[in-house]
Order: C-alpha cells, then structure tokens, then sequence
C-alpha cells in the first residue's frame, strides 16, 4: 500500500498544480495535460487497491473455504468496472 499513497500524493500534487495553473490563467492545453495525468495516477491508485484485494481474497484460506469467494470475486469486479 506504500505505492498507492505514493501515487496519490503524487496526484495530490498534480492536482494543486493545475488549481494554480487554472488560477495564473495559463494556456487550456498545459491545464488539460496536467489534470489527465492526475487522472492516470488516481486510476493507477485505484488499480493497485483492486489488485491488492484480489491478491488477498485468492490467497486467504478462509475467504475461499467460507465459499465467499464468488461474492468477493463480483464485488472486485464492480469495482474494477467503476474504473474503466
């Protein structure tokens, strides 16, 4: 989870960039690629959260001999879905 608080610290600060890049009034373009590379780094964040679950739920004995698994696995997918 290290890495996903790095990549959203890192989208923090992108975001404050484009807040101040929006407040100096500097060119749309430059605002546009700014804020689409906070985008990436939330949805890799986000990625990384999913994937950390689902390494979880597969490698948890009681998830899989609780028969929860199916569940979880449809609950990963929503949120993977909410991503894309």
């Amino acid at each position: 989870m290290k890495t996903v608080v790095n990549r959203l610290r890192r989208a923090q600060g992108q975001i404050a960039g484009v807040i101040k890049m929006i407040d100096e009034g500097r060119d749309c373009e430059d605002v546009v690629t700014q804020l689409a590379a906070a985008s990436r780094a939330l949805d890799k964040a986000g990625f990384a959260i999913i994937a950390t679950g689902l390494e979880h739920c597969l490698t948890d004995p009681d998830t899989a001999a609780s028969g929860d698994r199916d569940q979880m696995r449809t609950r990963l997918e929503k949120l993977f879905l909410s991503l894309a």
